[in-house]
């Protein structure tokens, strides 16, 4: 099992920057794909980023791909979701979560584990 813990939303001007991340317990940390999605009032969540287990292989969705970069340090137990170049669309409660172990999916339906989110508020 595995809990998460995410940080650093706020409000930023369109055009800057936010990094969010999600601390991860637990000595397995390295056995876990992370993801990151956002869900907006009104909206379904939808899959941001996700990065596999060893941080071989990484995935983006289309909207963010080149602003938003996912990274993680092992050694901190901690994924990162750099966001640069924010739109006003990208305002949304963000949360990071995992599948079960050695597994990866896009889908927030894959997903077992999540963390209690952070807003992103960006204005125009």
């Amino acid at each position: 099992q595995v809990q998460l813990v995410e940080s650093g939303g706020g409000l930023v001007q369109a055009g800057g920057s936010l990094r969010l991340s999600c601390a991860a317990s637990g000595r397995t940390f390295n056995s876990y794909t992370i993801g990151w999605f956002r869900q907006a009032p009104g909206k379904e969540r939808e899959f941001v980023a996700a990065i596999k287990w060893g941080s071989s292989s990484t995935a983006y969705e289309d909207s963010v791909k080149g602003r938003f970069t996912i990274s993680r340090d092992s050694a901190k137990n901690t994924v990162f979701l750099q966001m640069d170049s924010l739109k006003p669309e990208d305002t949304a409660v963000y949360l990071c979560a995992a599948p079960a172990p050695y597994r990866f999916s896009t889908l927030s339906s894959g997903y077992n584990y999540w963390g209690q989110g952070t807003q992103v508020t960006v204005s125009s």
